[in-house]
């Protein structure tokens, strides 16, 4: 094939069928598209050319589409590996959510030979979530699975650092004899052995290092995930999820997990004991209280200048907005760290209502969106009793890059 020919297939591709008769023209009587070219065509027009008849869809002279009728599922299966053998993955998960959204995928899904084959990720969780009133018995294993495999991705990517940035926050008024260069308190050190410096070499010896206890004690605070199950934050509340089991797993933190609509859901028992049966109970939609889940979650604040209080929501309030600034603003006072992500996201851009927000930054109340990578640093800069707003401010800017 002649470069030309290559370019004028690659334009194909891109444009689409509709392209077909005037590419011709230029193409030197050789066909535009070989073998694998439509493979790829055929996989790309399934989901982005505007024509009828893609075979994703169910039957149209069947009626309303329905799942695991007619010869939909095994074209479907076809389709999802005909995109993974010709995309990267990160390019896999945005065609699957294209389909969803364009081509009604989503009762497809519920086949279990399909739902195999699918790519697991965030998005595909949120889905699953989204429908799991609806997911027929013979497909929940499958979801079970796929849904267990992002929330281990996840944990594996966030636990170390986060445990990290707990165990480093905490406990670090005892020492310990036990020799570890990275717990190693250097003030302690360099002050205690001061009468050891040797003016000759210009140099300290010291005769007794000093390191941090690591040992942690039982609740040594409270930590409080009030999470917004509205749709739009769906991201959002499966990686606060799996950062709530995380935390839950920690024994100088006692923390709680609560999660609202209209109506609050304490999900404390379920995430520490599996965070994917949490995320099933999850029901995401719905209207917002926000005013009535901080209210719920006041009764946990024993030891207010012990408790990071994090509220996972955009604020779009449906209760009663000024009960909700007040009792945000007497928590404050009272010590509690307190901060709203308005997304925990990997984009960490969020969709807010702003006229919330400044109130609450207004009360020292920092709002903002975060990535999950950044989470680690912010919890540790809160139990440390550091500035919040700093905090937030170069979190919010690093979640911009």
């Amino acid at each position: 094939m002649t470069d030309q020919n290559k370019a004028l297939q690659r334009w194909r591709l891109i444009l689409g069928d509709a392209s077909e008769e005037k590419l011709a023209e230029y193409s030197q009587g050789d066909g535009l598209l070989d073998g694998e070219a439509k493979i790829l065509d055929e996989a790309l027009a399934a989901i982005y050319d505007g024509t009828g008849g893609t075979g994703l869809e169910a039957d149209a002279s069947s009626g309303p589409r329905s799942a695991g009728r007619g010869p939909s599922s095994p074209k479907v299966a076809k389709w999802l590996a005909d995109i993974r053998t010709f995309f990267p993955s990160d390019i896999v998960s945005v065609i699957q959510a294209d389909a969803i959204e364009r081509k009604g995928l989503t009762q497809l899904l519920f086949e279990p030979e399909t739902l195999a084959q699918v790519k697991p990720d965030i998005r595909m969780v949120a889905t699953l979530m989204a429908l799991r009133g609806k997911i027929p018995e013979k497909t929940k294993d499958t979801a079970r699975q796929l849904v267990k495999a992002v929330v281990e991705e996840i944990a594996k990517r966030l636990e170390h650092d986060i445990r990290q940035a707990v165990t480093g926050a905490l406990n670090r008024r005892k020492h310990s004899p036990l020799p570890s260069l990275s717990g190693m308190d250097w003030k302690k050190t360099i002050r205690a052995n001061l009468k050891h410096y040797d003016t000759e070499t210009k140099r300290l010896i010291p005769e007794r290092f000093y390191f941090f206890d690591r040992a942690r004690r039982s609740k040594e605070w409270t930590v409080i995930l009030d999470i917004d199950q509205s749709g739009s934050m769906a991201d959002s509340v499966i990686y606060a999820s799996v950062v709530g089991s995380i935390f839950a797993s920690l024994p100088s933190l006692d923390t709680r997990v609560v999660v609202f609509d209209t109506e609050v859901v304490d999900l404390t028992e379920q995430c520490a004991d599996d965070p994917v049966d949490m995320l099933f109970g999850i029901q995401l939609g719905g209207g917002t209280d926000i005013n009535k889940s901080v209210a719920y979650c006041e009764q946990f604040i024993t030891e207010p200048k012990k408790t990071l209080f994090i509220l996972i929501s955009d604020l779009y309030e449906g209760g009663n907005q000024s009960a909700l600034i007040r009792r945000m603003g007497e928590m404050r006072a009272a010590g509690v760290q307190a901060l709203c992500l308005l997304a925990l996201s990997d984009s960490g851009v969020p969709s807010y209502d702003e006229q919330v927000a400044k109130m609450l930054a207004k009360l020292g109340i920092p709002c903002f969106g975060c990535t999950p990578d950044l989470l680690p640093e912010l919890i540790e800069g809160a139990l440390q009793g550091r500035n919040l707003q700093e905090l937030a401010a170069r979190a919010g800017k690093d979640a911009k890059k």
